[in-house]
């Protein structure tokens, strides 16, 4: 896990390295274009949550088994290879900070492209506070999907007594129920129907991540000088906040740290879809906002992974 960590801050995603989410995304692609179509879309839903996370769970065992035989050293390096695929700070970051230059440039449409490739929203008439906004709320969001929940499965799967389920294959199956929900999770046609096995899934999932990583979120933001008191007052006011169990918990904690309203309305595939808000705007929405968001979200790593080797270090002493 740490040398996932480091060497993901350092590379983050290459675009010359094949990439796992690649290929469930195209997996998903064509099973949607097969399956989300004429009638019973809901059964077809769980049907193409099914296909996914066997292929999913099939493919990455056959691969560990084969290098396993090959060679213990090549095993290791596979599986050091997904670890690095399945965490997403260096990416997420170069990828917002992209959105960032652009609106300190100047160039509201470059920005405006460039936050539509990270958020679900429709983003071709955003102003500058709603691109931020935007971008504050998916950073925040996926410091949990991205960062936090991939380390918690990983250590989960190293605690857990059954060999084939191991941390490499639970954060794989994690990172596919995670890109089934950002592609065909929304409550919205054509997905209302065909996506609902897929968010509910993801849900669940992140029910635990989400908590815990909004936790270490606080305890980041506390060491990083953010002030703490509002971190969790207004955590503990709008956690709730939005229709999703999750996805408000950790923007609340970054709307809180910073002083920031987020939330409010959206158009997702030409449909209106208003949203409490979360947060107080104590300060007006900054492009400097974003910045600090990516800030908290590597404060939140570095904590897990310090708790983590300060756990690992007391379980192998005793």
């Amino acid at each position: 896990m740490l040398f996932g960590v480091v060497l993901d801050w350092l590379i983050g995603d290459p675009s010359w390295l094949p990439h796992p989410i690649v290929g469930m995304g195209k997996t998903i692609s064509f099973l949607n274009k097969k399956l989300n179509r004429g009638k019973h879309r809901k059964a077809k839903g769980f049907l193409l949550l099914f296909l996914v996370l066997a292929l999913t769970g099939i493919i990455v065992f056959t691969l560990q088994w084969i290098c396993y035989k090959i060679n213990i050293f090549l095993y290791i390096i596979f599986n050091l290879y997904l670890i690095v695929t399945s965490l997403a700070a260096k990416t997420l970051a170069t990828e917002v900070e992209k959105v960032m230059n652009a609106l300190k440039g100047g160039d509201i449409e470059v920005s405006r492209i460039q936050v539509g490739y990270l958020v679900g929203r429709d983003t071709t008439e955003l102003k500058e506070k709603e691109i931020i906004r935007a971008t504050v709320e998916t950073t925040a969001e996926n410091t949990i999907d991205g960062v936090l929940a991939p380390l918690f499965y990983l250590l989960l799967g190293a605690l857990l007594p059954v060999p084939w389920l191991n941390p490499v294959m639970l954060v794989m199956l994690y990172k596919a129920t995670n890109t089934l929900d950002s592609m065909v999770g929304y409550i919205q046609e054509p997905y209302k129907d065909f996506g609902y096995a897929s968010a509910k899934f993801d849900d669940i999932i992140n029910f635990i991540p989400a908590r815990m990583g909004s936790f270490f979120m606080l305890i980041a933001g506390m060491f990083l000088g953010y002030p703490f008191k509002d971190g969790c007052r207004i955590f503990k006011r709008d956690r709730l906040n939005h229709k999703s169990p999750n996805s408000a918990h950790p923007e609340s904690v970054v709307a809180g740290l910073l002083g920031i309203q987020l939330g409010g309305t959206n158009q997702y595939f030409g449909e209106i879809l208003k949203k409490p808000t979360i947060g107080e705007a104590k300060t007006p929405l900054e492009t400097l906002d974003i910045r600090e968001t990516i800030t908290i979200m590597y404060g939140s790593e570095v904590v897990v992974m310090i708790i983590s080797i300060i756990a690992a270090v007391l379980i192998f002493s005793f």
